[in-house]
């Protein structure tokens, strides 16, 4: 690592990545790694929930069409948690474009939305924008 890329390197800030896609997982993870970041991933917003409360991270990156859980609906659960989770930054990624879908995204406590396909660049700066992580 260059001591370029170690100034911009997040400090290990940590990201669950929730999605019921295998292949998203792996491409946010890898290119979440490769920035700097820890990241931990879960299949629907039960194991979400789950691994949340179990320990601390500095944002969620969510999907929104999940089975047992959807996102809006695990959004809604984290924002009326009575312990400090509730205030945990979220980003939803998703393939719903309509407005409809950014207003039903902020009505559950997204604090930010992208449509998909996302550019790692993109990934990159919105992860680390919203997890408080060094730029």
């Amino acid at each position: 690592m260059t001591d370029v890329e170690r100034a911009t390197t997040p400090s290990r800030r940590r990201i669950l990545v929730v999605d019921d896609s295998a292949l998203v997982r792996l491409y946010y993870r890898d290119t979440l790694e490769r920035a700097g970041f820890e990241v931990e991933q879960a299949i629907n917003g039960i194991e979400a929930m789950e691994k949340v409360l179990a320990q601390p991270f500095d944002l969620a990156i969510v999907d929104v069409n999940m089975p047992r859980m959807d996102g809006f609906s695990f959004l809604r659960t984290l924002r009326r948690s009575a312990t400090d989770v509730a205030t945990l930054p979220a980003l939803v990624i998703t393939t719903e474009a309509g407005e409809q879908d950014l207003d039903a995204a902020r009505a559950a406590g997204a604090n930010f939305y992208l449509v998909k396909p996302v550019s790692q660049q993109d990934l990159v700066r919105h992860a680390a924008a919203l997890s408080g992580a060094p730029t």
